[in-house]
């Protein structure tokens, strides 16, 4: 995904000056990013969101967008400016019910609160906008809303908030949402969470509304519009779901549909393996125009392709691992990404191995034998991949074995300790790698630094495979018949990688 370059205004209003006047307070603007390594200007300072209440009004013809964003938040620094993400054209912007001045300046929306804003103080911001988002462009040429032909997609990782809602774009301020979206009668228009009823309005449009409840990343909070077939029940454990098919889907439609829903049964593996899910609803979304698939919380979208050789339950259970370890918790920076992109991929071999086509194991042997010695695919390190390689294969398959290695090192027992000690311990927060290391070592007993090291953070081939059978392990691997044999599970898998790296 591009990386945004933003500027911010740093000179305090008159306004918000005097309001410090002759206080011991040392008032600044907040600042203009959340100090993310890989992407600085992602996020903003001086404030914490508890609530976003968007609600818009859609219309296909043209890409028109409009309505206003709410959003609750409190102060944590004495302000005497602060920043939204935002890129679309705005109309006026009230803090606290006062009118305030704003700056709209290559994605950065910079409020002066009147009379500036105090440490500890709620606010309550209000901004009002419309524009034509698939024409908004950031500072490198880049859209994340796409147009298509009965309406849009607002999916993207690590952002797309910028292009429909004002926001602190970054995964260390999750809040909780309302989406409210009125389209044209007929047409259908999808969100996270749990649904909670359509009203219909005199102008022949009807309001889609939704609700997320828990804490929620902005990059996982999405927008689908158009024509779709939705199925909505209750799982077994008594969640709602809520799945949806574009119409579009062609000879693609029977596919997909036989592997979304499936959803509560993949949930339910899942959770044997992770812990409770975290979440108040289930689902997903499949349509074409999108590429990849993203784990949106509560509902993953999926691009048709996934299923165009028929049913495919691995990137639904990739997606849905993805609800514990991307979505509950979050990455703290986006060099930690093997937290999100690692263990979803090895979601996909615990999957494989439940279905009976192909252990961990055997999925591990294929793919450390998939790569040579010489590929780049070695130097690309999972545990700080660059900004430019986020999303590279590596961090998915080369992420996949370190999970594996740590499951060999310690055992099934504590591993699976491990991973659902480790979700529940952070829940609905986020974290880093070195957290990680530091409870899995806390709870194994071990001392794992070099096993990290190695499948993390050190270029080159390792050795091994993890866990590689000693009589296996013995074997030259230079000749192709002496590779490990392929897993029934593994050209689903590789479709399933191949159309996830198209974040690159």
């Amino acid at each position: 995904m591009s990386i945004r370059s933003k500027t911010t205004a740093a000179v305090a209003s008159a306004a918000a000056m005097a309001f410090f006047a002759g206080t011991a307070l040392a008032a600044s603007p907040g600042a203009p990013g959340a100090g993310d390594p890989y992407f600085p200007k992602y996020g903003n300072g001086g404030y914490d969101v508890s609530h976003y209440d968007i609600r818009l009004n859609y219309n296909p013809t043209g890409d028109q967008l409009s309505g206003t964003t709410t959003i609750l938040a409190k102060a944590t620094q004495d302000l005497t400016q602060f920043n939204l993400d935002f890129l679309l054209k705005v109309k006026s912007v009230r803090v606290n019910n006062v009118p305030a001045s704003f700056v709209s300046d290559d994605g950065e929306l910079t409020l002066t609160p009147r009379g500036g804003v105090r440490k500890g103080q709620d606010l309550t911001i209000v901004v009002t906008y419309a524009d034509s988002p698939s024409t908004v462009k950031n500072g490198n040429g880049f859209t994340a809303w796409t147009k298509t032909p009965d309406g849009a997609l607002a999916i993207g990782e690590p952002e797309i908030a910028s292009w429909w809602f004002p926001s602190n774009d970054h995964p260390t301020d999750k809040a909780t949402f309302d989406v409210n979206v009125a389209v044209p009668t007929g047409v259908e228009a999808i969100s996270n969470g749990t649904f909670v009823g359509q009203t219909r309005q005199i102008n022949g449009y009807t309001r889609w509304n939704w609700r997320s409840t828990k804490p929620q990343a902005t990059y996982l909070t999405f927008l689908t519009i158009g024509q779709f077939e939705l199925r909505q029940g209750t799982t077994p454990s008594g969640q709602p779901y809520v799945n949806a098919y574009s119409e579009r889907l062609g000879d693609n439609a029977d596919a997909a549909k036989a592997s979304i829903e499936r959803t509560p049964e993949v949930v339910e593996f899942l959770s044997e393996n992770f812990g409770p899910y975290p979440f108040e609803a289930q689902g997903g979304v499949v349509t074409p125009n999108l590429g990849y698939a993203l784990e949106n919380q509560t509902r993953p979208t999926y691009d048709t392709g996934f299923f165009r050789r028929g049913a495919n339950t691995y990137v639904v259970a990739h997606e849905l691992g993805h609800q514990w370890f991307g979505d509950s918790v979050s990455v703290h920076h986006w060099r930690d990404i093997w937290l999100n992109e690692g263990f979803a991929s090895y979601a996909e071999f615990l999957w494989s191995e439940h279905v009976g086509e192909g252990t961990a194991q055997e999925n591990a042997d294929f793919t450390y034998d998939l790569y040579p010695a010489d590929s780049e695919f070695w130097n690309v390190l999972p545990g700080d991949p660059g900004a430019g390689a986020v999303f590279d294969g590596a961090v998915y398959d080369r992420g996949a074995l370190a999970v594996h290695a740590l499951r060999v090192a310690v055992g099934d027992e504590k591993f699976f300790e491990i991973l659902k000690t480790w979700v529940a311990e952070k829940k609905y927060s986020d974290a880093t790698i070195e957290e990680f290391i530091a409870l899995a070592e806390r709870v194994s007993g071990q001392q794992l630094d070099q096993l990290f090291q190695t499948w993390l953070f050190t270029k080159g081939k390792p050795a091994e495979a993890p866990g590689r059978s000693a009589d296996v392990a013995s074997k030259s691997l230079s000749v192709a018949s002496d590779k490990a044999a392929e897993p029934k599970s593994r050209a689903k898998i590789q479709l399933t990688h191949e159309l996830l790296d198209a974040h690159k």
